[in-house]
């Protein structure tokens, strides 16, 4: 089959789906004629997400003048099983398909122009590294982690290449939901997020919105619950100490660069988590490049850790709880660190407030110059990431995030948040407190920068 691409792109994919005999409801129009690079699809309980994301890759696969090669990936191969079964089915319908594996463990299609399509899971990052793709279809994407994205969003590069997520919430925090809302807002021409409500699903709920089934559920759920599971839109949950964080601006790819100063940040939980988050500062940009968060260990313990790493050579400078520096039943951890490593730990006490205030003054970001925000964090930083609701808690996939505290009706009681879970955040409010001091940091500012 060929398709004339000179017409509108509405046109030739209204032909393909004409073919294989789909008509898109008024719902899932939008999402379908997106042409963003990166689109994402919140979709509730049985909204056919599945099968819109089969027939979306339809949709753009004869953009390209010549064969191209497009993934299906999920966190683990199974969960690609319906997309790469609905479109085994249109192929096949459309007088396309030349093969198909029968298996989805890996999976392949191949189109009789020497197209491919492959399922790829997360399981399996080496399979992430392969030649890069067209496009990617990421089955189930809630259920993917952080770094997946992150993995995948980079592939699409080599390409100029887009991807499509589509999945439920599950709970209204972490990556997914955040990424929703950040690209609901967004003024990129890339990114753009939408809800594809269960009701869209005009085979299981024929009058739509108003279908009974679709009521009588409203009538029996909370609000949050029939927003989050039925509507495909988050709530977002209450009391969350930062919401600036954004996944795909704050998170970064940023790596060592050896021969530039590695600064380490600490705050020494223990029953906790000992946090130590690993600084670089390039071009006047914090970056969090790496770090050690561990419960039940001993500062000699997280010391052997730290040395083990490969940027320990330039590990010069140390910032510390000040607590560090109180002996207690053992030496003080900032004694042992110089003891052991001979770095010099600075500390100071820090209001939590007004630390609180510096770090959203650095998560702060300009949605109209769209400059590089001033700190980014690693991908692999799970511990701090968990704790701005980003991941899941690293010690036990449970969400874990700081917050405020709060009563029973979900109002905050207080003037402090809640002294748990923010050990890697207090690590970096340290660092920058003693680094810039405090206070907001205009544009036209001149920040006083410590020196050593």
């Amino acid at each position: 089959m060929v398709v004339s691409t000179s017409s509108k792109p509405n046109d030739y994919v209204n032909l393909l789906y004409d073919k294989i005999g789909f008509s898109p409801t008024e719902l899932q129009k939008p999402i379908l004629n997106s042409r963003k690079r990166f689109t994402l699809v919140a979709g509730g309980e049985q909204a056919g997400k599945s099968m819109v994301a089969s027939k979306y890759l339809v949709g753009r696969l004869f953009e390209n003048k010549e064969p191209g090669l497009y993934w299906l990936v999920a966190a683990d191969y199974e969960r690609t099983r319906a997309e790469f079964e609905y479109l085994v089915q249109d192929f096949a319908t459309m007088g396309l398909l030349k093969e198909s594996s029968k298996r989805v463990d890996p999976g392949r299609i191949i189109l009789a122009d020497g197209t491919r399509i492959e399922t790829k899971s997360a399981k399996d990052p080496r399979t992430l590294a392969m030649k890069a793709p067209d496009g990617i279809i990421g089955c189930e994407a809630s259920q993917l982690d952080l770094e997946t994205f992150h993995r995948l969003r980079g592939r699409c590069a080599p390409k100029r290449g887009w991807m499509f997520l589509a999945g439920t919430f599950e709970g209204s925090l972490g990556w997914y939901p955040q990424m929703y809302q950040a690209w609901q807002h967004s003024s990129s021409v890339d990114e753009k997020s939408f809800s594809l409500p269960s009701y869209s699903n005009e085979h299981l709920y024929p009058k739509g919105r108003q279908d009974p089934e679709i009521l009588a559920l409203e009538r029996a759920s909370s609000d949050d619950f029939f927003m989050e599971r039925i509507e495909g839109i988050p709530s977002p949950p209450k009391g969350m100490v930062f919401t600036e964080i954004r996944p795909d601006i704050h998170v970064q790819d940023v790596e060592y660069e050896p021969d530039e100063p590695v600064h380490l940040w600490i705050d020494p939980g223990y029953a906790e988590a000992y946090a130590v988050e690993v600084i670089q500062v390039v071009n006047d940009q914090i970056r969090v490049i790496d770090e050690i968060y561990e419960r039940d260990l001993i500062t000699d313990e997280i010391i052997e850790i730290a040395q083990s790493k490969t940027w320990w050579k330039d590990a010069k400078f140390g910032v510390i709880d000040i607590a560090g520096n109180q002996h207690q039943a053992m030496a003080a951890p900032a004694e042992v660190w110089m003891e052991k490593t001979g770095i010099y730990f600075d500390s100071q006490k820090v209001k939590i407030n007004d630390g609180t205030e510096r770090l959203k003054a650095f998560l702060k970001t300009d949605p109209v110059e769209q400059r590089d925000p001033r700190i980014v964090f690693n991908p692999k930083c799970k511990g701090i990431l968990s704790e701005f609701g980003v991941q899941p808690n690293p010690f036990d996939g449970q969400t874990r995030a700081y917050r405020w505290k709060m009563d029973r009706d979900g109002t905050i009681v207080g003037e402090t948040p809640e002294d748990k879970y923010n050990h890697g955040v207090k690590a970096v409010i340290y660092g920058l407190i003693n680094r810039y001091g405090y206070g907001y940091i205009s544009e036209n500012s001149t920040i006083k920068v410590k020196r050593w």
